[in-house]
């Protein structure tokens, strides 16, 4: 093991010192679309769409693709094309049969979406995988952490058959395929645990056996794996999880904002350093990471992904958050930074102009690096404040560290109220002396600061501000009742329709209200 991670350590000191060619965003995504329409064209929605068509004309054929192939939701995919693949039909959206269909909910969904995985693109996963280890050398991380052991805080890796397919959480795929080499030196906490279907069994054996372990690297969503240092802290009887993992290093997360979790992170931990590296995974693939510090998530742009960018405004999307018809896109070295795009993808699995409901933000054009700031359903503007994800978790940051409290969950939702507009918000809190009266004014002035359109609402047409106070376990309740406990599933940020009353019945149920309004 020492050996194993003195060299990989080694190698990206070496690699690091080497100019090694980097082509334009442009020619990557040329050749990742052309690529894909080769594959693509002998395919049933290939073959539709006239993808051999485009190819052979003398014409410009990422002109010819965005003009012939419509944008897609997930809906529009499974529906139209999907569903064959899931009868054991071959050829549908790509070549050959679909093995694997990773389920996912997300946080706006209430039914199990299945997504398509195929060979090529657990490939193209390992190769964005290996892209990142690379980056690594760009980080101040201790060599002996490349040493240790890496903790992967996923979903179970046992399949379930259906007939013609398997399906399966996306970590748990992606954890069954990893490198043989990889698995049996590195990874956490090995096979025979991570087969476990029920997370509860599975944290249960990380916590007794995590003093037997000697741990650099964990990967997960924050929420979960803030619960299993916590419970590891605690069984062990320990001050901090270093005393514990003492190599402990790195921290690789992803699926929501860290900002809420962060400050709560930082009493899980010792004197030591821990990096935090941010990555962008998905159940339609990976396609990207924070390749150096104090940046966005960097694209990926020659995995077998080509990326598409819709400004997120009204003129392109409808007040749920449905994209309209023909709305105008971009492509990644058409795009300006500070503005805000849903990303549509098309992919080596067989999502075609696929809308995978992201919203992100570019921080850097030149670099295609990007910060993840919402989701298309999960923005919320009931009469023009334009409240993103993004803005609510900086509220929540800031509000915290200025009343010294811990808020690590927390949901929104938009109201009708006396003829006008209501935003009700959810607040996980279990500190005893928190004040709800001055958290909500602070929380209702820090909004105002960050997002003008809300200022400007909250003298108009938004007049009412509601707060909760739950206890922080509330929410992982809800998650576990609805079947959604760990791994990684993460508790919506905005509450509305059907999941919306689902969740005011749970509140209901457990006796747990209390109102603050503005």
């Amino acid at each position: 093991m020492a050996l194993l991670g003195n060299l990989i350590s080694r190698s990206l000191q070496l690699r690091k010192q080497f100019n090694l060619p980097v082509a334009t965003p442009q020619t990557y995504q040329r050749h990742a679309l052309r690529q894909l329409l080769e594959r693509g064209q002998y395919t049933a929605f290939g073959k539709h769409y006239g993808f051999g068509d485009i190819l052979s004309k003398e014409i410009d054929f990422m002109k010819a693709f965005r003009e012939r192939v419509p944008v897609h939701t997930y809906t529009d995919m499974h529906d139209k094309w999907w569903h064959r693949c899931q009868n054991g039909e071959e050829n549908v959206t790509w070549p050959g049969k679909v093995k694997y269909f990773a389920l996912s909910s997300g946080t706006s969904e209430s039914a199990s979406k299945h997504i398509p995985v195929t060979q090529d693109m657990i490939k193209s996963i390992k190769k964005v995988g290996f892209k990142q280890l690379y980056s690594m050398a760009n980080f101040q991380i201790p060599p002996v952490a490349f040493e240790k052991g890496i903790l992967m805080l996923g979903g179970t890796t046992s399949l379930f058959e259906k007939g013609e397919y398997y399906e399966g959480d996306m970590s748990g795929i992606s954890a069954k395929n990893m490198p043989r080499w990889m698995s049996s030196l590195l990874y956490k906490p090995g096979q025979r645990i991570s087969k476990r279907p029920k997370w509860e069994d599975r944290i249960k054996l990380i916590v007794e056996k995590a003093d037997q372990w000697d741990v650099g690297t964990i990967c997960g969503v924050p929420a979960w794996v803030q619960i299993v240092l916590e419970r590891v802290i605690k069984h062990h009887n320990v001050k901090n999880i270093h005393e514990i993992w003492p190599n402990l290093s790195v921290y690789i997360h992803g699926g929501v904002s860290m900002e809420p979790y962060r400050e709560s992170f930082k009493k899980l931990w010792g004197k030591k350093k821990v990096t935090f590296i941010e990555t962008y995974m998905a159940s339609e693939g990976s396609f990207g990471f924070q390749a150096r510090p104090d940046a966005g998530i960097k694209l990926v742009l020659n995995a077998g992904i080509f990326f598409e960018f819709i400004p997120f405004n009204e003129q392109n999307f409808d007040e749920e958050g449905n994209p309209r018809e023909n709305p105008e896109i971009y492509k990644v070295s058409e795009v300006q930074e500070g503005e805000e795009y849903a990303v549509v993808l098309s992919t080596c699995a067989g999502a075609w102009r696929y809308l995978i409901g992201d919203v992100v933000r570019f921080t850097s054009a030149t670099e295609h690096e990007i910060a993840i700031v919402g989701r298309t359903k999960q923005f919320l503007s009931l009469c023009g404040e334009h409240m993103s994800v993004d803005n609510m978790n900086k509220a929540i940051e800031i509000v915290s560290k200025k009343l010294n409290i811990t808020i690590r969950e927390f949901a929104v939702a938009g109201l009708k109220h006396d003829g006008l507009f209501a935003h009700q918000w959810y607040i996980g809190c279990d500190n005893e002396n928190v004040n709800a009266e001055k958290l909500k004014a602070l929380l209702d002035e820090t909004l105002c600061k960050l997002n003008d359109d809300y200022e400007v609402e909250r003298t108009s047409a938004l007049k009412e501000i509601f707060l909760e106070i739950l206890p922080e376990n509330v929410f992982i309740g809800y998650l576990r009742a609805k079947g959604k406990e760990g791994a990684m599933s993460k508790f919506p940020r905005v509450l509305k329709g059907a999941q919306l009353q689902d969740w005011e019945a749970y509140l209901d149920k457990k006796k747990v209200r209390h109102v603050v309004s503005a």
